[in-house]
């Protein structure tokens, strides 16, 4: 499993961001212009206390591109090289009163998200501070992961009193993974985590798991254009809603939640690879989307583990999930090694007689 922060680290930071964020509601006519300096966007807001200017992350120009029906590699060519060209493009949709507001989400000065003003904000801060205590009351909890990265919060929790012995010596632990974005980038969640103790892999449980989309009526502010509150009935809402994801935690980490999964990978280990290994791994990076550096390193980690089965293609994807470029990246392979362990049989025979 690819190691992130500590979570003493992860709390500073989680304070730190409480100094600096800030949300707004736009659009809103003559209050908001959008201008391309040196390649740079930045995005003039008229609040209460005077005009602002933000900085615009990759990640927001990106939503702004899709909000702009404009493809995100045109638009970042005009940012650079025809700057006026997008500014009038921008500053065309910013300026559209009949148009639903966006929330603008900041952190450090610059805009991180922008979202429909009916996203439902579920903040890391507030998600921590009710969990952590339940993540903590697991037997022998053990934080194996713990990351913030600009899409998501990862809280990744092992429990290693619940074993399950996929083989003799294969022994794998029951785990959670509770993520949250709070730019949009996929919903709150809970879901089960396998941990295998001879390579430190972890494998993401994607059919068990409460979500919480973040969508919701539509915010409110005290002004035009300024500051978001969150109203108290919100907030109850929150409270409520964090109580059933510490709920879920204990659910997730349980006996029988491991040793469902763990006899799923068991009869992975009955499927061998029929045909061609490379092949296989063709088709695997077909079907979801890797690229020809992820190919090759689940092609590597295969022939490392020695088990050309379901079982060895599983721990393979898991296995190279730690040498992924960011840590998004790992926890997206790890949550395919948990839909490769839930595919049909069918599925599974097409891949391992691929040739």
């Amino acid at each position: 499993m690819k190691s992130g922060r500590s979570l003493v680290e992860l709390a500073r930071e989680l304070e730190r961001q409480l100094g600096t964020k800030k949300d707004l509601l736009v659009p809103l006519p003559r209050t908001h212009h959008c201008t391309a300096e040196d390649g740079k966007c930045v995005l003039e807001i008229q609040e209460p206390d005077g005009v602002q200017r933000y900085g615009i992350t990759a990640l927001a120009r990106r939503q702004l591109a899709e909000k702009l029906k404009i493809p995100y590699a045109y638009f970042e060519r005009m940012r650079t090289e025809q700057p006026e060209l997008l500014d009038r493009n921008v500053n065309a949709w910013l300026s559209n009163e009949e148009g639903e507001r966006q929330l603008l989400r900041t952190l450090d000065g610059q805009v991180r998200a922008v979202l429909s003003e009916r996203y439902r904000r579920l903040d890391n801060h507030d998600l921590v501070e009710h969990v952590v205590p339940a993540l903590q009351a697991l037997p022998e909890a053990r934080f194996e992961s713990v990351e913030l990265t600009e899409k998501r919060l990862y809280l990744k929790v092992v429990s290693p009193r619940i074993e399950f012995e996929v083989a003799p010596g294969d022994v794998v632990q029951a785990g959670v993974v509770v993520s949250n974005s709070e730019v949009g980038c996929g919903m709150l969640s809970v879901q089960p985590l396998v941990f295998r103790l001879v390579c430190r892999n972890g494998l993401i449980a994607s059919d068990k798991s409460l979500r919480k989309q973040h969508v919701g009526r539509a915010l409110d502010s005290e002004q035009a254009s300024g500051v978001v509150f969150k109203d108290d009935t919100l907030q109850a809402d929150d409270r409520a809603f964090f109580l059933r994801v510490r709920d879920t935690v204990a659910a997730a980490v349980s006996e029988a939640t491991l040793r469902t999964l763990g006899e799923k990978l068991r009869k992975t280990r009955e499927l061998w690879v029929a045909g061609d290994p490379v092949k296989s791994v063709e088709v695997l990076a077909q079907r979801h989307a890797l690229t020809d550096g992820e190919r090759s390193g689940v092609l590597r980690s295969l022939f490392e583990g020695g088990e050309l089965t379901g079982y060895g293609l599983v721990n393979a994807v898991t296995r190279y999930a730690q040498q992924a470029p960011d840590y998004d990246r790992a926890t997206e392979l790890e949550a395919l090694g948990g839909r490769l362990a839930e595919q049909r049989a069918s599925e599974w025979e097409a891949l391992l007689a691929s040739k």
